[in-house]
């Protein structure tokens, strides 16, 4: 028995399947230099609403990574804390003080 492509319910064409799946194929098989450069090429090429959405899109990826451990104000802080902690200066709170805290402000608010 043949089977013809006229015997399944396609919205499109064998002509627009072909280059779906060259398309799906020349991705899946695509450097990250060709990704790269197919980016720049698109980039280039879009109108100012497309290029605001590709920002949108990337920008909490596109900002720099910190390293909290570089930042001697930061670590100094926490050395301070744990000082304090220490000496019994201040007060530590355990995990089930503060999801017993957390647990008793949601109750408020939902009065």
């Amino acid at each position: 028995m043949s089977v013809s492509v006229s015997m399944f319910a396609l919205p499109f064409g064998l002509e627009k399947i072909i280059f779906i799946t060259k398309f799906v194929l020349k991705l899946l098989i695509m450097t990250t230099t060709a990704i790269r450069e197919r980016l720049y090429g698109y980039i280039r090429e879009a109108d100012d609403d497309k290029i605001k959405n590709i920002y949108e899109l990337f920008e909490d990826q596109m900002a720099p990574a910190v390293d909290w451990s570089e930042d001697e104000e930061f670590v100094a802080e926490l050395d301070e804390r744990v000082r304090r902690w220490e000496q019994g200066i201040d007060k530590g709170v355990s995990m089930d003080e503060v999801k017993a805290e957390l647990e008793r402000l949601k109750s408020e608010r939902s009065k």
